[in-house]
């Protein structure tokens, strides 16, 4: 492409993916240009983790929504004022805004200029899914996209999808005053959870006034007649009628007019960019990290890859492997639902021991009236040594009010491959809510209040 402008290193999405790379690959002395439609930032900053976390907070300490929207805004100001394109550009990064295409393997069109490296980075993100269930489009839905932007509080609120959008906004928009519902298809809240983790946030939801609906399914909106309220007929003839409905239900990758066909890059059944364990596609010097890839929709495992896949674009020995077993989620819920690693029913393949500590024994739980929620701590043999030591961490769920908090450490812990005893030999301070983690990793060598790691069991083993 004659003319066209040239960089070592073109990251195509200014989200927490593409940030992580461009930054990495300037780090390493690389000429970057980071390419984004829109402002830098992304979902995370505008319509995801900020707003969400700041609404959340508000919530909690029973703000009105006023108060409460006033503080997600703020929030959203002072933390995209640290990553806009002059923050960008004042570390060395050059910023292009529009929608880039490919037009060759190493050639790509933004907005009519034509630049070119020879290593490209995609981090074009995902976006709500908006299922086609009929009536649904022509009600216009609420999503994540667009719920931060509601400048007064709906009367009542239906929400579809009991993952962790659907749950942390269920439980916000109920604590800010609304009546409401959720509906999940599948039989529990949370369903990628431990089976104990989605039962105690359905009790915490009822308990707090909000109509669980399980097992479910919505089989058309439809205007309810009542002040254009939404009426929603589910498959078993029952019918939930609200003012506003928030779908959250998934997310679709963010891959038409990239021009991903002209070059060959190839993608799932789902839309998604396929790449290896590098986090290279198909074609040699593209690569693609964060949700595009539909491998962890995380934004910290989104900079994780970024990080990574600019390393190892750049790099020209040996490659570095993304490796998602100990990236920790959480679900900001009241409590919070923290997990890393193997759930119990994957443990019990891999000859897993289970230790388990109610939050009603912990003291500092007790003290702040906090006691809804559990640790569950997994450890397996190690190879060669067996459970000497007490093993090594498979992996964890904590619900607490700081579960979002004390995953961390379990990650770091199985990060390093450290013997799983050496939680219970690091004394915590007392009275922590880490004390608990300390207190449970004692149960894999000797009984603590009368508990002690028993085998892991598949669901229907447990009774």
């Amino acid at each position: 492409m004659p003319g066209a402008e040239a960089w070592d290193l073109i990251v195509v999405g200014g989200g927490a993916g593409g940030m992580g790379a461009a930054r990495a690959a300037r780090r390493r002395g690389a000429k970057v240009l980071l390419v984004q439609d829109g402002p830098i930032g992304g979902d995370c900053t505008f319509s995801g983790c900020v707003p969400s976390k700041a609404l959340i907070a508000a919530a909690a300490r029973r703000d009105s929504f006023a108060d409460a929207m006033a503080t997600v805004r703020g929030a959203v100001q002072t933390v995209a004022a640290s990553e806009d394109d002059d923050a960008f550009r004042g570390e060395g990064i050059d910023v292009m805004h529009g929608r880039a295409a490919f037009r060759s393997r190493h050639e790509l069109e933004v907005e009519g200029r034509q630049v070119r490296a020879a290593r490209v980075v995609i981090a074009t993100g995902t976006r709500p899914m908006v299922p086609p269930i009929p009536g649904l489009r022509e009600l216009a839905p609420l999503t994540n996209e667009t719920i931060f932007q509601l400048s007064e509080l709906p009367g009542s609120l239906a929400v579809v999808g009991g993952g962790a959008i659907g749950c942390e906004m269920a439980q916000a928009f109920r604590r800010l005053g609304a009546r409401v519902t959720v509906v999940e298809t599948l039989d529990r809240l949370l369903s990628r959870e431990e089976p104990e983790a989605s039962e105690l946030i359905r009790e915490v939801f009822v308990g707090e006034g909000i109509d669980v609906r399980l097992g479910v399914k919505v089989k058309r909106v439809e205007p309810s007649g009542h002040g254009g309220e939404a009426r929603l007929q589910l498959d078993r003839g029952e019918a939930v009628e609200a003012a506003r409905v928030l779908v959250a239900v998934g997310r679709a990758p963010v891959t038409e007019d990239l021009g991903l066909d002209r070059i060959g890059v190839a993608i799932d059944e789902r839309g998604f960019i396929r790449t290896d364990n590098t986090l290279k596609t198909s074609v040699d010097g593209i690569y693609a990290v964060g949700d595009v890839t539909g491998r962890m929709l995380l934004t910290h495992a989104a900079d994780y890859m970024g990080r990574l896949a600019a390393g190892n674009a750049l790099r020209r020995v040996r490659s570095s492997r993304f490796d998602a077993s100990a990236i920790p989620w959480v679900t900001f819920t009241e409590p919070e639902v923290g997990r890393v690693g193997m759930t119990e029913e994957e443990a019990a393949g891999a000859r897993g021991r289970i230790a388990f500590l109610p939050m009603a024994e912990m003291d500092r739980a007790v003290a702040e009236a906090r006691t809804q929620g559990f640790v569950k701590l997994i450890a397996g043999p190690r190879f060669g040594l067996g459970n000497v030591g007490g093993g090594r961490i498979l992996g964890a769920t904590v619900v607490a009010g700081r579960g979002g908090e004390l995953i961390d450490e379990v990650a770091l812990a199985m990060r390093t491959r450290m013997f799983a005893g050496r939680l219970a030999q690091s004394v915590h301070a007392y009275p922590t809510w880490s004390w608990a983690l300390q207190k449970t990793a004692a149960q894999l060598f000797f009984a603590i209040d009368g508990r002690r790691a028993r085998p892991a069991r598949r669901p229907e083993e447990r009774t």
